[in-house]
């Protein structure tokens, strides 16, 4: 089945700079995922690369690390495909009464199939990644018995979209402490 079009298409983000630049500012990833108890979502730490960058079709993974049982694991050895959100928030729209408010905001989604990492060179190319979001230019290192004891997954993209909520033009206070604009 082909992917339904963005209902808000001038909101779509498509080009690969922007979209990684909002995979950077993110971050926690949220993982959707379901299970016999329903569906759930994770927040997780996260890192990625993005192969075949010169492509048409460039190629996104994402690398998550968690202990390696609960539900999440269970559900995902179940049914590997997952969902992803990540969002960065550029604050409050006000409006003129209460439903006109809104938020300005930029957001990825994807659908991926996620799998256990479970040899040691991908699992340092994973955690090295994840190091590299959460604290650029930290010193990496992993020793043997911690990458024997951490879950490492990988989740490799199947779609990905971008979407842009931008605030009003400078008419308001948008970028104040409060991160508050006014509709125009």
């Amino acid at each position: 089945m082909a992917p339904r079009e963005m209902r808000r298409a001038r909101r779509e983000v498509t080009e690969l700079a922007e979209l990684r630049s909002i995979v950077d500012r993110a971050r926690v990833l949220h993982v959707g995922s379901s299970d016999d108890e329903g569906p759930f979502v994770v927040p997780m730490s996260f890192g990625y690369e993005v192969l075949g960058e010169k492509d048409d079709e460039p190629r996104w993974v994402f690398w998550m690390h968690s202990a390696g049982e609960g539900r999440k694991v269970e559900a995902w050895d179940a049914d590997p495909t997952v969902a992803l959100e990540f969002d960065v928030p550029a604050g409050v729209i006000e409006g003129d009464f209460a439903c006109a408010y809104s938020y300005a905001y930029e957001s990825v989604m994807a659908v991926g199939a996620i799998s256990h990492v479970t040899g040691a060179e991908e699992k340092v190319r994973g955690l090295t990644r994840i190091m590299e979001h959460m604290a650029p230019g930290a010193p990496v290192s992993f020793s043997e018995a911690a990458l024997e004891r951490t879950a490492v997954w990988r989740v490799d993209v199947t779609r990905l979209t971008g979407k842009r909520r931008d605030a009003p033009a400078a008419s308001g206070s948008f970028g104040a402490p409060d991160g508050r604009a006014k509709r125009t």
